[in-house]
């Protein structure tokens, strides 16, 4: 393990005591800030950013990364290769399987009913499946199933699911179109260029 000064590995979790000492896998790179909880187990290769703070009871694989100030809270399952960004909030119960990207200031909700004790008992965060990739500053509500490979556009808000391999976007957010539709990325800078 490499880490920072300032980096506490071990936090200990007083919401759940009993799931015991954090697992953290080899090769972890921790920077300043960086707060893993007990109770949670992560594969090899983690990379943090500063101010990374994730909670327990978390099931995280191999070669991810958490960019600075972001949380994951408990009892999210974080799949292989996951990638996300600075200033996002994963709240709990949610699940990012392999490869997932999660960009700049991505939040994700998982109370229907904030402050109602009945909701607090349902709480489930989204389902992004493998593969999808979320743009900045988006938001995800609670129960949502984001598909394999789906791409949800910059600012938009998911209040249903959004099926596998296509692109979404907007508030609420819909789908417009498959991924395999897009313009070649070479065409779309040059389009864009020209614009300016």
């Amino acid at each position: 393990m490499n880490a920072d000064e300032g980096v506490i590995v071990g936090y200990p979790a007083g919401r759940a005591p009993e799931k015991g000492p954090l697992k953290l896998g080899e090769g972890a790179r921790l920077r300043s800030g960086t707060v893993l909880y007990d109770g949670s187990r992560i594969g090899p290769g983690l990379q943090t950013g500063h101010g990374v703070v994730i909670r327990e009871e978390n099931e995280i694989g191999a070669d991810v990364s958490v960019w600075s100030n972001t949380v994951v809270d408990y009892g999210c399952r974080i799949g292989d290769r996951v990638k996300i960004h600075a200033n996002c909030y994963i709240a709990q119960f949610t699940v990012l399987e392999d490869d997932v990207f999660l960009a700049p200031g991505v939040t994700i909700a998982n109370d229907l009913y904030p402050g109602d004790e009945r909701s607090a008992k349902l709480m489930s965060g989204p389902h992004i499946e493998a593969g999808a990739q979320i743009g900045v500053n988006v938001t995800i509500l609670p129960f949502v199933r984001i598909g394999a490979g789906a791409i949800i556009g910059s600012g938009s808000v998911v209040t249903r699911d959004i099926p596998a391999g296509f692109v979404a976007y907007g508030n609420p957010a819909v789908p417009h179109r498959r991924v395999a539709d897009l313009p070649e990325i070479e065409d779309r800078v040059t389009a864009l260029r020209e614009r300016s």
